[in-house]
């Protein structure tokens, strides 16, 4: 089972790209002015509103430069060209010119090209499950109430998101349904929502499904978002030891304050930094997500931070989880996106530590069910006890009450011989024998006694005793 943070192309090396003698002059010379290119729009906002603006055309309409490439500067007409051609002829670059492939997406997908890219990246162009997307709408899930509460929650302060009305709301809670129904066993979590979010900010709601369930079944994102999440523990685990590696120092640092891994990293597996970074950066580290992992954009900024957080406690740590280090890259997010290429990954190493994981939780699993045994165990035993206490009891109840009803026997007894003794015996022995009569009584008395007190476990024998002596 591979690491649920690692894409399917995880295996590919990074490094610089070795396919340039593939290339022809002009496409080498559109690869160097890309960099600054992407720079630029991402800072331009007039290009975010086109992207929301066209969010639902189809995607084919994306791949087409002609109508919009009069608006665009020089350079960004050049960009269109390239990206144009990457697209058209996506099958011969995925085979032939992956390396150059890959560090075209690192240096940034344009905005235009995201929802088509995207699509092609996860192979969701033509997917079986995009002619039920308008059935599923029709149905009622389980989770309808949970997600309706969740929908406000996510990009609040974005406009396609803002108002319960908005129609940002409304294909966010469509996607969301659809899939629950899809895979009840995941049903909804939350998280997803800002995975599902990003993607309808780039494409229509139909498309964004199919997207969202690519990365589910493909990319173990499902294995994250399950009711148990338990696959969220791997990955903390795998983080760890990659931290103990490769930053020693600030690990111990960590521990020593007692801040663990799942205080800050949690989010990152969970919504692929996109809780993390504004868009423009998340959405940059979500375009490497299709061939990086992320266990490399977090080991990246914990290498540019490592120097200010062994400085912090927990407290400042904490704080500078949260304040500082989401804006640390809104000017260049090329700089995170190129230290993240750099990170030493071995998937191997990786695929060790996840067969260690699952041997502990095994080991854990088999010492909770010898736990569960040896308290249903313990509570036979305590029930017996108490059953055996019960019977006892009742037997010295009814030892009680024989000896008292003995008792009353011997008193009457007792009282026809004293009548009788009173008006027929005249000789001395008669107060002797009423003495001892007596005294017999008062041996009865305490016996009774002793049998009502504290019961010890050898009353069953007392009382065993007593029934085989002679009636009185």
């Amino acid at each position: 089972m591979a690491s649920p943070a690692a894409s399917p192309d995880s295996s590919v090396p990074s490094g610089p790209t070795s396919d340039s003698e593939n290339l022809s002059p002009d496409e080498l010379e559109l690869l160097a002015k890309l960099e600054e290119q992407n720079r630029l729009l991402e800072a331009d906002s007039k290009s975010m509103r086109s992207v929301n603006g066209s969010r639902r055309n189809s995607g084919s309409s994306l791949v087409s430069s002609s109508s919009a490439s009069s608006n665009l500067g020089h350079l960004e007409e050049d960009t269109w060209i390239l990206w144009g051609r990457v697209v058209n002829e996506w099958d011969e670059w995925r085979k032939k010119k992956e390396k150059l492939l890959k560090e075209l997406i690192r240096k940034g997908i344009p905005h235009h090209f995201r929802a088509i890219v995207w699509q092609l990246l996860c192979s969701a162009t033509d997917m079986p499950v995009k002619n039920q997307y308008s059935e599923l709408l029709k149905m009622s899930s389980p989770c309808e109430k949970l997600i309706r509460r969740d929908i406000a929650r996510t990009y609040p302060e974005h406009e396609f998101f803002k108002g319960q009305d908005s129609l940002g709301q409304e294909v966010l809670f469509n996607v969301m349904k659809a899939y629950s129904l899809v895979d009840r066993e995941v049903g909804y979590c939350q998280g997803s929502a800002f995975i599902v979010g990003l993607l309808l900010m780039q494409m229509p709601e139909e498309e964004a499904f199919c997207v969202f369930v690519r990365l589910m079944q493909e990319y173990r994102l499902r294995e994250l978002f399950k009711p148990s999440m338990a696959e969220l523990g791997l990955c903390i685990y795998q983080f760890e030891y990659l931290l103990q590696e490769q930053l020693p120092e600030l690990n111990v640092h960590f521990r020593s304050q007692s801040f663990l891994t799942s205080m800050y990293a949690s989010s990152w597996f969970l919504t692929l930094f996109l809780t993390t970074f504004p868009l423009p950066v998340a959405t940059r580290v979500f375009d490497i997500f299709m061939y990086e992992i992320v266990f490399r954009v977090g080991l990246a900024l914990l290498q540019f931070n490592q120097a200010e957080l062994i400085q912090l406690d927990m407290e400042g740590m904490s704080q500078f989880f949260q304040k500082v280090i989401p804006h640390q890259f809104d000017s260049c997010p090329d700089k995170l996106i190129l230290k993240a290429s750099q990170v030493k990954f071995n998937a191997k190493k990786m695929k060790r530590l996840e067969k260690e994981y699952a041997a502990i939780k095994n080991k854990e699993m088999e010492e909770q069910i010898e736990i569960k045994e040896s308290a249903a165990l313990a509570d036979r035993l305590i029930q017996s006890k108490e059953e055996v206490l019960a019977v006892r009891l009742r037997e010295a109840e009814s030892l009680a009450a024989v000896a008292e009803l003995r008792q009353r026997v011997a008193e009457l007894e007792i009282q026809r011989e004293e009548g009788l003794l009173q008006g027929q015996l005249d000789h001395s022995d008669a107060a002797q024998y009423i003495r001892q009569l007596k005294g017999h009584i008062e041996e009865l008395k305490a016996e009774i006694r002793l049998l009502r007190g504290p019961l010890p476990f050898g009353a069953v024998a007392l009382g065993t005793r007593l029934g085989d002596e002679d009636s009185l």
